[in-house]
Formats: structure tokens, C-alpha cells, sequence
């Protein structure tokens, strides 16, 4: 009785609508019989963009979009309302695990030369789409109002405002204002919840049509080459001879993909809880030590360590020359070999760029290139170092803590990572080249001839030649003790700890 109830109630809709003669044909569109787990991406990229609108129309019923109100919003949200905190944590996972599936989709799509003829323009716009998704990521960090959405902003103002006679005129576009303010956060908030969805949304309806009109690629064996003039007519034939339909049968490969990964993303959101608000955007406040999130931190470690030479022309150049160049990878390569054994530089390539990103990652982590500025007063020397030291190269060891050298040289592995560590420094350079390196500087060193006194110089010089590892003998270069003596900073003979 109630199954026949269910049925006339979906046949009268049915009727109407015609819903499942138009789904029908989606979910039954048959698929290459090798199309499995290397194609499940995709699928889970839909699902967390997904998850992306569900939890965020929920925020955006609690948000307030206001400058004053903003921050405040999130604490309430995450400390009063219920499971607040955990709405916020599963939004801000799926927006990072959204961009590594795009990646890794976008990844074995170029490995696997799927954006050959038919499917050109199916790779492009899984490049807009990509970009799409690193805007969203961009915009939501932007939605916490905090320190690392303000420095963000200013970072990415002052990128824009180096465009040769308009820069100032977008910079305004961008923030609404000649500086960061509430115009700036309303803008923002228009593009992560209206624009950017919108576009998002359109361009996954074009994607899925296009990847119905072109098919779902095979798997490419080493052989069989694409040809325009032959390839759809040959593949439509295999397809239509050995193909299975979607659904069931590449649909519960899918389904479990993104049932195992909507358990990790649950996982991570309850152990880790929601990304920031990190401290109000003071932009007087010097303690703040703000980053963006890890989809960017890459471009954070990027623009660090850019040559300040070409800084400005590789800000202003790379990003249009990458978008053009990988939305016009199939047009210059649209036939041949698909299998990566046939194809090295591809293979190469993605590794290149693979690395590149992993290096750049993790040094956007540890921040190397950047002072630790508490380190001169919370970080002593190790005690092995300076329990047996004379009262020159204890002189020495106060000098270099109260210069702050420590900011920048870690001593036994305690201490800014700018410069290399001095635990051994002793047995890599000789008095003359430490007495020179303190004097004139180096690299990324400042000189401090004109800061330390002869006699500091001395001290600390003579501090640092006893930094070795246990066996190792101090360095010398030829002449060097000879030149030391008759110079004005010569080592000063005094009684040893022992004496």
C-alpha cells in the first residue's frame, strides 16, 4: 500500500516536472570500464564544494559583515552558539580539502593527457574553476577580520598598487577606500558569498556538460595515440562495446571515495577546531606574526624570498603568464601520446612543481627567513657552551644575546633560523673571517663596525671561535694567528677555566 502511494506520488511529480527523465540519462551515461579510483577526485571536489554552501549559507545567518562587528560575530559564534565552533571547523577543512582535491583532480587530468581533443575546453574551465576555488579560499580567510586578513589585504594592496598608472586607482577598487576599512570587508563579503559562489556554481554545470558531451577519458596506455579525425568516432565504439553505466558502477567508487573522506574531514574539523579570528586587525600592534592559510603559504614563502631586483616585475607578470599558459596547455598540445611512459617532460614537469610547492609550503610554515624576536631574551645560551667559558668569551656570549644575534642565529638548534647556526661556527671560520663577518657583514647579515667597540668585537669573536662540536679543532687559514696579533683586534691571551 505505501509503496504504491510512493509511486503515484513520484509518477504525478514526475508527470509535471520530467526531474528523472533528465537525471536519468546523467546518472546512466556509460563510462570507460577502466575509468576507476584515479577519477574520483572530481566527485570529491563537488562534495566539499558542497559542504562549502550548506555551512556557509548556516554562517552567514550568524556572521555580522560589519568592521566592527565581525570579529566578535566568530566568537560567538564558536563559544555561544551550539556546535558553532564545529560549523566553522567543518567550513574552513572542506575550503582546504576543496583546494587539495582541485590540485590533485587537475594533477591526473595533465598526467594523464586528459585535456586532449575532445576535452580542451573541459581543461580550461577546470582551470577557472581553480582559480575559482583559490579566490574563495582567499575571500573566506578575509571573513575572520583578523590579523592575518588585515596584513593579508595590505599585502595583496600593495601588490596591486604596483601596476604601472592604474595600480592606485584598483587599490581603491580593492579596499573600497584608500585604506582597509568597512567599505573593504563589505566588498569582500559581497565576493565570498554572492560573486564568487554564483561563478563557481555556473562554471561546475558547464564542466559536467562538457564532460557528457566529451565522455570520461580512458585510461591511457603507452600506443594509443589521439588522433581529431579518428579519435570520438573510436572512442564512442569501445565505449558503447565495453563501457558499464555510471551509476552503479563508477557512482560507488565515488560514493566511497567521499564517504572516507567526509570521516577525515569530520576528524580533523572536531580534533583541530576552526581556523582563528587570530587577534583583532590592530595594525599597531608589532607582536602580530600573521600568515595565511596553507593553500597560500607557498605565495607567502614566494614573495619572501623574491630577489627585491625582480620583485616587482615577477608579482606583476608571473600570475597572467601561469593562467594563460595552463589555459592554453591543450591548444599547443591537443593529439599524441596520453600515457605518462610516453610522455617525461610532463612527468618531470609535475613533479618540478610538486616539489616547488611542498619546499615552498614548508618554509611558509617555519618561516626561516624571519627573526625570532623574542629569542635574545627568552632564548639562553646551552649550558654546555658557557659553563666553562673565561671571562673574555663570557663577555662575548652577553654581547651576542644583548645585539640580538640570536634573532637570526640559532645556537645547538635554539634560535631564529635567518643565519646558519653557530654552534660550530668555531671550527668553520678562523679568527680573521669572523672578525671580517662581524665587521662587514654578509649575505643577509648586517656590519656591526660601527655598532660594537673594539673591545665587543674581540669578546664576541672570542666566544664564537669556542663554539664547537665536541673533537672538532678551531679553524685557521694560513697567516691568520700572525695577522690577529699585530692587529687591533687580536686575540687577548687570559687564564683558562681550568687554570
Amino acid at each position: 500500500m505505501m509503496l504504491r502511494w510512493l509511486r503515484s506520488i513520484i509518477g504525478w511529480t514526475e508527470e509535471r516536472s520530467g526531474a528523472v527523465a533528465f537525471v536519468a540519462p546523467i546518472m546512466t551515461h556509460r563510462v570507460p570500464r577502466d575509468a576507476k579510483w584515479w577519477y574520483v577526485f572530481g566527485s570529491a571536489t563537488l562534495m566539499f564544494f558542497s559542504i562549502q554552501l550548506v555551512s556557509g549559507v548556516l554562517l552567514a545567518t550568524l556572521y555580522a559583515p560589519s568592521a566592527a562587528d565581525a570579529y566578535q560575530s566568530l566568537i560567538y559564534i564558536d563559544n555561544q552558539v551550539p556546535l558553532g565552533w564545529m560549523l566553522r571547523a567543518i567550513h574552513g577543512w572542506s575550503s582546504n580539502a576543496m583546494v587539495l582535491m582541485v590540485v590533485v583532480h587537475m594533477s591526473q587530468v595533465f598526467l594523464h593527457a586528459s585535456f586532449k581533443y575532445p576535452r580542451e575546453l573541459t581543461w580550461m574551465v577546470g582551470v577557472l574553476l581553480l582559480f575559482c576555488t583559490l579566490a574563495l579560499a582567499f575571500t573566506g580567510q578575509i571573513m575572520r577580520w583578523d590579523q592575518d586578513a588585515y596584513w593579508g589585504l595590505g599585502i595583496g594592496a600593495s601588490i596591486v598598487d604596483r601596476v604601472p598608472v592604474i595600480g592606485n586607482t584598483l587599490r581603491g577598487i580593492l579596499l573600497g577606500g584608500p585604506y582597509i576599512g568597512g567599505a573593504t570587508l563589505s566588498r569582500f563579503f559581497a565576493l565570498h558569498v554572492f560573486v564568487l559562489p554564483g561563478i563557481t556554481i555556473a562554471l561546475v554545470g558547464l564542466h559536467l556538460a562538457l564532460i557528457l558531451k566529451g565522455g570520461i577519458s580512458e585510461m591511457p596506455k603507452p600506443g594509443m595515440v589521439v588522433d581529431p579525425a579518428t579519435y570520438r568516432k573510436g572512442y564512442e565504439e569501445r565505449v558503447h562495446r565495453t563501457g558499464v553505466p555510471f551509476w552503479p558502477d563508477a557512482a560507488q567508487r565515488d560514493m566511497v571515495f567521499c564517504g572516507l573522506a567526509l570521516i577525515v574531514l569530520i576528524g580533523l574539523a572536531a580534533f583541530y577546531g576552526p581556523f582563528g579570528p587570530n587577534g583583532n586587525p590592530d595594525p599597531s600592534n608589532i607582536d602580530a606574526n600573521p600568515r595565511p592559510d596553507s593553500a597560500f603559504l607557498w605565495i607567502f614563502a614566494a614573495l619572501a624570498l623574491l630577489p627585491p631586483q625582480i620583485e616587482t616585475f615577477l608579482l606583476l607578470a608571473a600570475p597572467p603568464v601561469i593562467v594563460l599558459f595552463m589555459l592554453a596547455i591543450p591548444l599547443l598540445s591537443n593529439r599524441g601520446e596520453r600515457a605518462p611512459t610516453r610522455r617525461p617532460l610532463a612527468v618531470i614537469a609535475s613533479l618540478a612543481v610538486a616539489v616547488a610547492l611542498v619546499s615552498l609550503t614548508w618554509l611558509g610554515v617555519s618561516s626561516s627567513w624571519s627573526p625570532v624576536m623574542t629569542a635574545w631574551t627568552a632564548t639562553p645560551a646551552p649550558v654546555s657552551l658557557v659553563k666553562r667559558l673565561t671571562p673574555l668569551q663570557m663577555q662575548g656570549a652577553l654581547v651576542l644575546q644583548y645585539q640580538q644575534c640570536r634573532n637570526c642565529h640559532a645556537i645547538d638548534g635554539a634560535g631564529g633560523e635567518r643565519g646558519p647556526d653557530l654552534v660550530d661556527v668555531g671550527s668553520r671560520l678562523s679568527w680573521d673571517q669572523l672578525v671580517r663577518q662581524v665587521q662587514q657583514g654578509g649575505g643577509n647579515m648586517p656590519a656591526y663596525g660601527k655598532t660594537l667597540s673594539s673591545a665587543e668585537t674581540v669578546a664576541v669573536v672570542a666566544f664564537l671561535q669556542q663554539c664547537r662540536v665536541d673533537g672538532q679543532p678551531a679553524a685557521s687559514i694560513p697567516g691568520a694567528l700572525e695577522r690577529a696579533r699585530t692587529s687591533d683586534l687580536a686575540p687577548v691571551a687570559t687564564p683558562s677555566a681550568s687554570e
